[in-house]
């Protein structure tokens, strides 16, 4: 059982998974269908080896994504000013969504472990807010 995401912005985005023992797994993810909203961009993040990072520390001002660890697992940290939560992320067709003005952290990395994150819009540095205090200051305007 999932545990509820308390934090606004978010939510969970569950892709379909296809069993195969012999030859593995298929797991199929289609823009607008799984993700709500077009995809235009795709990164992911690996050789982890260092347990004690901490990535993300920030929010976006209009990006949308979702977060996936296909391989191992890490804790996702989410905050939208009010409500903060952490969530283990270990299963790989189970993403959450970081929606606009949502602070998230990514941390206790396992060994081996692959992010994959799908954005709905191209880089931009301006969409970035890494100053927890300005993030504070926005989400109570």
């Amino acid at each position: 059982m999932k545990q509820p995401i308390i934090v606004k912005n978010s939510g969970y985005v569950e892709l379909k998974l296809i069993r195969d023992d012999r030859d593995g797994n298929l797991i199929i993810l289609e823009a607008l269908r799984d993700v709500p909203f077009e995809v235009k961009r795709l990164y992911y993040i690996t050789n982890l080896e260092n347990s004690f990072s901490i990535r993300g520390q920030h929010a976006h001002r209009e990006l949308e994504q979702v977060i996936f660890c296909i391989q191992g697992s890490f804790t996702l940290g989410l905050d939208d000013g009010q409500n903060q939560q952490q969530v283990l992320m270990n299963k790989v067709n189970v993403g959450i969504k970081l929606g606009k003005m949502l602070w998230h952290t990514m941390e206790d990395f396992s060994i081996g472990c692959v992010l994959l994150v799908i954005a709905s819009d191209y880089y931009s540095e301006a969409d970035y807010i890494r100053d927890y205090a300005e993030f504070l200051q926005l989400v109570k305007k």
